[in-house]
């Protein structure tokens, strides 16, 4: 089988693998992406995605067709899973996308994915290939070349890895594995019931937390319930089940324990992070999403930080200069390494069992008022935005 050559090859066909595609195919680099499955697809339900996504989005041409699947959530509210009383509440609204410039949005991960996927495919510069395994890779100061588990060989300039938590191509980079939390998650969508606001709604309570939110133009609800497991952390390798999930919430308030039996049982997910990279880059190597930065879901930042990757990878490339890579690594590590960092204490804070932490943390969020965003643009703002 003959080897096929190209400037730039994605490997990884998720959201971050494509987004990487269309961001480069728009700056006139042809691109091809290889995906191991036998089809394009996107394994969840819901996704979150703050103002630095949704600008994402709109640089990579992709916003206009997003927003009529998606929600504008008019707040995110955080509540007590035991006492259901409101903590804190966060206005998503006009003032919000006015600092911002772009909103927050909610949607299935479904669809942002065939989004991306109809618009690669539209895309005469973007080549998509379902189906090719990489096996084995080499590196070097001036490319790079793959091979599949069917034969086929690609020798490309540029080498993306794009291919997620258990990338194989990190292995370049480092010997290091994914750590797992010792949480798990239940995770689906349920049809919307009752006319109640568009709101992304989050319990938390000790070694547990619930969020819902409507998705699918409001059609559906989006619910994850995610626990801390006893049986994990007494090194039981059998842990997460539905025995553990319901043993978790039993005592959490009527509404969190209603959404939480509305919650699919057919299988869960084991939380997972790695520590961070001292780089993502090795000749023509370079890791995006979660290859290069996977983290903990607490800041509703890992879609997110793959799109922001996307569109400055794309900017970069277009230099086409030996230091492309190293300069967008300069430009996204800092901000994608404080969110792995900052994750796992937010999850930390919100599942304490402590009760002087909980009326220091229950306290702290009562004084906040619903329009204080000045916490949050670090991660938020963009360019000229007003924060």
């Amino acid at each position: 089988m003959s080897t096929v050559e190209v400037p730039l090859l994605v490997v990884g066909g998720g959201i971050g693998g494509l987004a990487t595609a269309l961001a480069a195919a728009r700056r006139g680099l042809p691109v091809r992406v290889l995906e191991r499955s036998a089809a394009f697809g996107e394994i969840g339900a819901g996704l979150q995605m703050g103002p630095n996504a949704s600008r994402a989005l709109d640089a990579l041409g992709v916003l206009d067709d997003v927003l009529p699947l998606a929600v504008r959530p008019a707040a995110g509210v955080l509540r007590d899973a035991v006492s259901g009383r409101v903590l804190t509440r966060l206005d998503l609204g006009g003032a919000f996308r006015d600092r911002y410039g772009h909103p927050y949005l909610v949607m299935h991960r479904g669809d942002l994915l065939d989004v991306l996927l109809d618009h690669c495919r539209a895309h005469d510069l973007v080549t998509l290939e379902a189906g090719r395994e990489v096996v084995s890779s080499e590196v070097r100061a001036d490319g790079a070349e793959v091979r599949c588990a069917d034969g086929s060989t690609y020798r490309a300039r540029t080498l993306v890895a794009a291919d997620g938590l258990g990338s194989g191509l990190r292995g370049h980079l480092s010997d290091d594995e994914p750590v797992c939390s010792g949480y798990a998650a239940y995770r689906g969508t349920a049809p919307r019931e009752g006319d109640g606001p568009d709101e992304v709604v989050l319990w938390i309570g000790p070694g547990l937390h619930l969020v819902r939110y409507p998705v699918r133009a409001g059609a559906l609800v989006n619910q994850v319930a995610v626990f801390r497991s006893p049986r994990f952390h007494a090194g039981e390798a059998e842990w997460g089940g539905v025995d553990e999930l319901e043993a978790a919430f039993a005592g959490t308030c009527e509404p969190v324990r209603d959404a939480v039996a509305r919650v699919g049982r057919d299988r869960h997910w084991a939380m997972h992070d790695r520590e961070p990279l001292d780089s993502w880059v090795t000749g023509r190597l370079v890791l995006v999403g979660d290859a290069a930065h996977p983290m903990l879901q607490y800041l509703g930042q890992g879609a997110c930080q793959a799109l922001e990757d996307a569109v400055e990878l794309g900017a970069r490339l277009h230099e086409d200069s030996g230091t492309a890579l190293e300069a967008f690594q300069r430009a996204r590590r800092p901000k994608a390494v404080r969110c792995q960092t900052s994750a796992r204490p937010w999850g930390d804070l919100w599942h304490t069992a402590d009760p002087l932490l909980i009326g220091v943390r229950d306290r702290m969020f009562a004084l906040r008022a619903d329009d204080d965003y000045t916490e949050l643009d670090w991660l938020y703002a963009g360019p000229g935005d007003p924060a």
